[in-house]
């Protein structure tokens, strides 16, 4: 165990698969499996977008997402944990993302490098997001 990942195995494994589930789901539009990541008190932030801005809420999240995502049909999103750290229910997790997808307008090739900053709180013994900070590293 590194610095980086800390705290019970068993834990950071489902942490691991929250983030990955959130791939998975934006990779198929699956707009349920997406939803069902979050805490309804959760936080957004994607300031690095102005026209996107900070959302706070489940449900502003989920319909921010849900309108968004029709303008990016060929999109493709990885995703590579570069932290977990686990203290009792809460937990912060670094999550680096590569994303390629169609200019919307444009239809041009765009790729995006960008890394999210996390808090997941354990509810009723399972893992959800409560903060994800979005922040672009590098994107052509």
């Amino acid at each position: 165990m590194t610095a980086n990942f800390t705290g019970p195995l068993e834990d950071r494994v489902a942490i691991r698969e929250v983030i990955e589930t959130y791939a998975d789901a934006v990779n198929r539009f699956d707009e349920e499996l997406w939803a069902s990541l979050w805490v309804e008190d959760s936080h957004w932030d994607l300031s690095h977008y102005p026209e996107l801005g900070i959302v706070n809420g489940k449900r502003a999240i989920v319909d921010l997402w849900r309108s968004a995502m029709p303008a990016y049909p060929q999109l493709s999103f990885m995703v590579t944990i570069g932290a977990i750290r686990v203290d009792g229910d809460a937990a912060e997790a670094r999550a680096y993302i590569s994303e390629v997808y169609a200019e919307p307008g444009t239809e041009r090739d765009k790729r995006a490098r960008a890394c999210y900053n996390d808090r997941l709180v354990r509810r009723d013994g399972r893992w959800f997001l409560q903060s994800r900070v979005f922040n672009i590293i590098h994107q052509t």
